[in-house]
């Protein structure tokens, strides 16, 4: 199958069929600036509208004119294109974790402005291949080496992440680029034998067993994922029947959460921290075993991707939000992914966790029957340090502005957060 009659085959096999707006994130190396290329003929002869988006994160200084050559490129097909710019680093944690954390908000952010639902990213067949080699060596289960779907859906930015070229060596996409007469910036990372994709990458030319090549191992990877769409399925029914979403948080029968398989109670455990936290990326299996020891084995709290997995009264176990983890919004607006904060756009009022101070002023949390760290993190409206409403716990004010907050969690979402990707 040709690049083209794959794009438009992945495409043409969405749900809903194929969109007529999409969203394109182009780097400027091969891979992207290939699905570029690819995405403008097929969007001119459908007549959809393409958009595209380049993240530079600061770290190179080749970026900026990468970005600006990606501009170049995008304006002679016709296709608008913006240049995001992350320079957020502080310095903490993984710069590579990180880094893509930050790329995939920008764009999300990026692709909602423009009311886009669907996102198009240049991983190959050999991208897919690297990603089975990468996590077989650190000892990955069946969603790892699932390793990436041509479909993701994001629930916290209502965006749907397609991979549309999984099928495609990054060969053929060179071979069409070059046929164009089109030229590719070349990180220089991949070149630099430190990081472990450069080494799978090497790995993969020059495989020590005859068959560790990318088609082989591309083709464990869609055998693992029929396999996860069985867990999955087994996973959904086991979280209609023991888990409920309320004020922004997942609880659980922890009775019945102990009685599950490992491999379903992972599951659920890793949904429900996903959802709350936001982070598209599911805990390491040695820190979330950590973590259920201590909720589930000894009765306490535990942290973990920015949540408190907190035991509680009636036989619960609360995936909640990590108060220290919260930061003050903009009102009204989306706050944390979990609140839609409503009313009067005033100057110098902000959305921010009630904390202690919140709580002495507020309602009665109690009534609500949440675990003090979940009404701690609860939404607060603040102006110059002073509470002006705590709507989730106040009814609104007979005079005045009235503040709403409202849960965006249906009472299903975490059954649908573990619909395959």
């Amino acid at each position: 199958m040709t690049p083209a009659a794959a794009l438009a085959a992945a495409l043409g096999a969405l749900p809903a069929g194929a969109p007529t707006r999409l969203g394109v994130a182009v780097s400027g190396g091969s891979d992207s600036l290939a699905l570029l290329v690819l995405a403008a003929d097929w969007a001119r002869a459908r007549g959809a509208d393409l958009y595209a988006v380049s993240v530079d994160h600061g770290l190179r200084p080749e970026a900026a004119a990468e970005c600006a050559q990606v501009a170049v490129q995008a304006a002679a097909l016709g296709i608008p294109h913006q240049t995001l710019r992350w320079r957020d680093w502080d310095g903490q944690g993984n710069l590579q974790a990180a880094a893509r954390r930050a790329r995939q908000r920008l764009i999300a952010d990026w692709a909602i402005a423009r009311g886009l639902r669907h996102v198009a990213l240049a991983h190959t067949l050999d991208d897919q291949a690297e990603t089975v080699l990468l996590r077989l060596a650190r000892g990955s289960g069946v969603d790892g080496l699932s390793a990436m779907a041509p479909m993701r859906r994001d629930p916290a930015a209502d965006l749907i992440w397609l991979r549309p070229l999984l099928g495609v060596r990054r060969a053929a996409l060179r071979s069409l680029l070059a046929e164009r007469g089109l030229v590719w910036s070349d990180d220089p990372g991949n070149a630099d034998n430190r990081f472990d994709r450069v080494k799978a990458r090497a790995v993969l030319a020059d495989p020590p067993l005859p068959g560790l090549g990318p088609e082989r191992l591309a083709e464990t990877a869609e055998r693992m994922s029929a396999a996860r769409l069985v867990l999955d399925r087994v996973a959904r029914q086991a979280a209609d029947r023991l888990a409920r979403t309320a004020y922004g948080a997942v609880s659980f029968d922890a009775a019945g959460l102990t009685g599950l398989p490992d491999d379903t109670r992972w599951r659920l455990l890793s949904a429900a921290l996903r959802l709350v936290s936001g982070d598209p990326y599911r805990p390491r299996l040695s820190a979330l075993r950590r973590a259920e020891e201590t909720a589930l084995g000894s009765g306490r709290s535990a942290t973990l991707l920015g949540c408190i997995l907190q035991p509680a009264r009636g036989g619960r176990l609360w995936v909640l939000r990590e108060p220290a983890a919260l930061r003050p919004g903009p009102v009204p607006g989306l706050w944390d992914g979990r609140w839609r904060i409503d009313g009067p756009a005033e100057g110098a009022v902000l959305v921010a966790p009630l904390g202690e101070a919140g709580l002495a002023e507020a309602g009665d949390w109690r009534a609500l029957g949440v675990p003090h760290k979940l009404a701690l993190g609860l939404p607060g409206i603040w102006q110059n340090g002073r509470l002006r409403a705590a709507p989730v716990l106040d009814p609104p004010p007979p005079a005045g502005p009235a503040w709403t907050a409202t849960a965006v969690w249906d009472p299903g979402r975490l059954s649908v957060t573990l619909i395959p990707d």
